[in-house]
């Protein structure tokens, strides 16, 4: 608990994030996916991610984690909330795609990885937007940017082509 714990306190970046979600994943299911991408795009922000079903692509709301990270101003707030809408996204990739069967695994996983009283395991199960409850979302006007590509997301194991 206390190794995913400080880890996810000293993340730098998605593809950090990303490893502990992974390794969480495997700790917990016993289920590992790779080659998985990562954009970043500006999207509704009643939308945190998606990813889209038969790719390996999940797409993160860049307004929304910028947001996050003006009114947080603390790493593992920020990190803990892209570990929660990644952990999300990475269920669904896994297989798994009814929201009521994705929502309760990812506070157990959460859970059984950080404890009880992490930020992760309490957004998990408060949702991530309980974090946001004081922002008037409504009100903020987010720009439509292009989509981003985020290099070296998943860093390789294994090569594809011998």
């Amino acid at each position: 608990m206390e190794e995913y714990w400080s880890r996810l306190e000293k993340a730098q970046g998605y593809s950090e994030v990303w490893e502990i979600v992974k390794d969480t994943v495997k700790n917990s299911l016993d289920e590992r996916r790779v080659g998985m991408m990562l954009f970043l795009d500006d999207l509704p922000l009643r939308v945190g991610a998606y990813h889209p079903l038969g790719t390996n692509n999940i797409v993160l709301n860049r307004a929304l984690v910028n947001i996050v990270e003006v009114a947080a101003k603390v790493k593992l707030l920020v990190n803990s909330f892209v570990y929660v809408l990644l952990l999300h996204e990475y269920l669904h990739a896994l297989g798994r795609k009814s929201e009521a069967q994705v929502r309760p695994l990812v506070h157990r996983i959460s859970r059984e990885s950080f404890g009880e009283n992490h930020t992760a395991t309490k957004l998990a199960e408060a949702g991530p937007w309980s974090l946001l409850k004081d922002i008037p979302l409504d009100l903020i006007d987010v720009p439509k940017r292009v989509m981003e590509i985020v290099k070296d997301f998943e860093k390789a194991t294994k090569r594809y082509i011998v």
